[in-house]
């Protein structure tokens, strides 16, 4: 049976599987068309397209961008960039120096409430990868502050903690325009952890989006409930909005499985694959 996943994060950003691992990976659980949407960066594209022409995987260059709407974080999924296009890389390259500029300030609040950290340690437990709260989350495990990631980000690092420091992003207009200006297809990323819970401002949202030039929503997600699923589903139908569905695989770094997108862990319906297969493949 044909599975898709068309949201998974290597080490290109704060996933624990290089590109080329998480291909292999994904062909080992049967799935046959995979997006690589590392968080604010494509540069795991290339490596990934190469993996899946060895292991026959349809690999979608895609992003995720971290945007802001009403003062909180947004996602939005792009696909099919052309991940060359100068506007792009522009675009990615300032959200990775915000980014840059973050750090330090997180290292400065978690010093404050008493835990020694450097950034020279943050730096080694990233490696080569784009330093982001997963990194943070994994060396405070490795030095006994907390017992898990999901800890750390609960104390410390999530918005409202103490260690969060927010980081400027764009409007969720200007990253749809990004996305698009490079050719590719935005998408409403896991719409269950916006601000936004009731239909109609849900509908709302997306209306205002859509004008904006987005394309899909992320209906079949592992954290939305059946109902959840069933209330996107029916957003997507009134609103003539393409409907996506992916794990959010990050490794170890989140506990979710490639390939199985559903609340109950299983992998999308043979006939939603099919759908979905048959947008991808005409945008």
């Amino acid at each position: 049976m044909k599975r898709i996943d068309l949201h998974t994060h290597s080490t290109a950003s704060d996933g624990t599987l290089t590109p080329r691992e998480l291909v292999h990976r994904a062909q080992r659980e049967g799935v046959t068309l995979m997006a690589l949407t590392d968080h604010d960066t494509t540069d795991g594209v290339e490596e990934a397209k190469a993996a899946g022409k060895e292991s026959g995987v349809q690999i979608i260059a895609g992003v995720e961008l971290s945007v802001n709407h009403n003062e909180r974080e947004m996602h939005i999924l792009g696909y099919n960039l052309e991940i060359d296009h100068p506007e792009l890389r522009a675009g990615l390259k300032e959200l990775v120096e915000q980014r840059s500029e973050r750090n330090p300030k997180i290292i400065q609040r978690l010093r404050q409430l008493g835990i020694q950290i450097t950034m020279e340690e943050v730096m080694q437990e990233a490696g080569s990868q784009v330093i982001g709260r997963p990194h943070f989350g994994r060396l405070l495990v490795k030095k006994g502050v907390v017992s898990s990631v999901e800890e750390a980000f609960e104390r410390f690092l999530a918005s409202g903690r103490p260690a969060y420091v927010k980081k400027e992003r764009l409007l969720p207009e200007d990253g749809i325009a990004l996305i698009r200006r490079a050719q590719g297809v935005p998408v409403l990323a896991h719409p269950v952890f916006l601000a936004e819970r009731t239909y109609g401002e849900l509908k709302d949202l997306l209306t205002r989006l859509k004008a904006a030039g987005l394309v899909g929503v992320e209906a079949y997600y592992p954290e939305h409930s059946f109902e959840d699923i069933q209330m996107f589903l029916r957003l997507a139908r009134e609103l003539e909005l393409q409907v996506t569905g992916g794990s959010d695989f990050h490794g170890t770094n989140r506990n979710a499985r490639l390939g199985r997108i559903l609340p109950d862990g299983a992998p999308l319906p043979p006939d939603q694959c099919k759908k979905i297969e048959e947008w991808i493949a005409h945008v």
